[in-house]
């Protein structure tokens, strides 16, 4: 690229291609330099032996046979990726760094759902089985595929999920063997041979910034106190003494409860009608609108945990597959007002309004429709709350107070993370703490500090993400007064994709010049 182009005569866009590119590269040998700690069975979130099912279920489309036929040659391919996992993560083990036993636990159990029932034996479908049948079904019900054609390729897809089964047995033998050694408590990156240098590494990935842990830390404990009064203020608003009893109040009047399937049932709809209704209000503040449905639907079984955090999936870019929330609704049930922050975020006008406008992008490169930054992606998602606040779409005090308490935890965030990592917090020092201060039921807790443990410094790029976009937006509004246009910033923001801070601060720079 530096060989055959001329940034200096390049288009501003352009020259945004240009750096986002040259910055890839630079954060690709970073990454790829720390590649040992991040083996392929490790990460709570990205672990490959359920990636893979994951992506064939909630991302493969079929529309077509052509579609069907590739979906069974990745069923086919699954086995040797899960070998090469296995041999990675014992390279990794080789070096000194290994799994937490709860992450091994968790691996082994997974696998073992995924090759119990239908057709390894007894029971339901297997979850590979019943969306195979279910997409080939569709396929036969549309006219696309005749049935006998279909009865035959059932029956290659039938032969290729059986073949999954010894490899899956190979990957619980893999966590039976690595189940003795495998550490507990004190399981940061600080605990791992050169992992203060990878942590560091791990936060300049993750933030797009040079931000230090102690930095990122102190942050965290000021925001916390910020949040706090906030809570008080709107408590006293309310007509209670303070933050507590407002909780105490909510507390009282939905006790959490186990989830049955009415529960269920009511919140997936209260999700998506207030999705529908979010997205009523966009024109007011957005230029570019999001073009594609948007759902809200319950996590797959094989995967889903009590307290698990809700994600959220682009559409594809023919809109087919639309985008989509997943929502753990397993465990114990939170606050209904809780909610609307959570759509806010994850939805309308947040993560799948996000990816639907990226993926609809014409003219530029195509990595910058796939390229994702974490500061700026879930930065963007909580801003997105405070921007749900501004559009009025919260119907009253305690939605708006639930704001604040999601606002809470992301500040939480970076206090747990730097202390597992930098401060040599344990485990459970970390649950209590984002029990106690970050206000989350403890299965939730530590279901996320576990999220964290695996995945270092990815918890953090959300609130500094969020502070950086207001940054500019106070700054924007600042310089520019009355000719600040609010609907024009929000398009330089996710019109052109995700990007990194640095670059998205001079993006915002050069735009405030330009309407001076």
């Amino acid at each position: 690229m530096r060989a055959k182009f001329d940034r200096a005569r390049l288009s501003p866009e352009a020259q945004v291609n240009y750096d986002i590119w040259a910055m890839e590269a630079d954060r690709a040998a970073l990454a790829n330099a720390d590649r040992k700690y991040r083996p392929p069975l490790y990460s709570r979130l990205y672990s490959v032996h359920s990636q893979l099912p994951d992506f064939l279920i909630n991302t493969h489309t079929v529309a077509d046979v052509t579609d069907l036929q590739n979906y069974i040659a990745r069923v086919r391919g699954i086995p040797a990726v899960l070998d090469i996992a296995i041999a990675r993560t014992k390279q990794s083990e080789a070096l000194g760094i290994r799994a937490p036993k709860f992450q091994v636990e968790t691996v082994m159990s997974t696998s073992q759902k995924l090759i119990g029932g239908a057709p390894f034996g007894e029971g339901p479908d297997a979850a590979l089985w019943a969306d195979v049948k279910a997409k080939t079904a569709a396929l036969v019900k549309d006219g696309k595929l005749p049935q006998q054609e279909a009865d035959g390729l059932l029956d290659e897809a039938r032969a290729a999920i059986l073949a999954l089964q010894p490899a899956y047995q190979r990957v619980i033998a893999w966590g039976a063997e690595s189940l003795p050694l495998a550490p507990s408590g004190k399981v940061g990156a600080g605990s791992l041979p050169g992992g203060a240098a990878f942590y560091a590494n791990a936060l300049k990935l993750n933030t797009t910034t040079d931000l230090t842990a102690d930095e990122i830390h102190q942050i965290g404990r000021a925001e916390v106190a910020r949040i706090e009064a906030e809570q008080d203020a709107l408590a006293r608003q309310a007509g209670l003494k303070d933050r507590k009893a407002f909780y105490a109040e909510r507390a009282r009047l939905y006790p959490s409860r186990p989830w049955d399937d009415g529960a269920r049932a009511e919140y997936l709809a209260t999700a998506n009608a207030f999705v529908a209704h979010t997205r009523t209000l966009l024109p007011r503040y957005f230029g570019q609108l999001p073009q594609y449905r948007i759902e809200v639907v319950r996590e797959p079984a094989f995967s889903e945990v009590p307290g698990g955090a809700a994600h959220a999936s682009q559409p594809s870019p023919d809109g087919a597959r639309p985008a989509r929330t997943y929502v753990h609704l397993a465990g114990n049930t939170k606050d209904p007002a809780a909610l609307y922050t959570l759509m806010c975020h994850e939805a309308v006008p947040g993560h799948n309004t996000q990816g639907d406008i990226q993926v609809r992008q014409k003219g530029g490169p195509k990595f910058r429709a796939a390229t994702g930054y974490v500061a700026f992606g879930e930065g963007w998602g909580l801003y997105a709350e405070a921007v749900c606040k501004e559009m009025g779409a919260f119907p009253d005090i305690a939605a708006d107070f639930m704001r604040l308490d999601a606002e809470l935890f992301s500040a939480a965030r970076l206090v747990v993370d730097t202390g597992i990592h930098a401060k040599g917090w344990s485990e459970d020092e970390a649950v209590a703490y984002l029990s106690q201060t970050g206000r989350q039921p403890l299965e939730s807790a530590r279901s996320e500090v576990r999220r964290y443990i695996t995945l270092p410094g990815q918890a953090t790029g959300y609130k500094i993400g969020m502070l950086k976009i207001m940054e500019l937006r106070r700054k924007a509004e600042a310089k520019l007064g009355a000719r600040f246009d609010l609907r024009g910033f929000h398009n330089l923001l996710i019109a052109s994709g995700s990007q990194p801070l640095s670059i998205l601060e001079r993006r915002v720079n050069d735009w405030i010049v330009s309407r001076t």
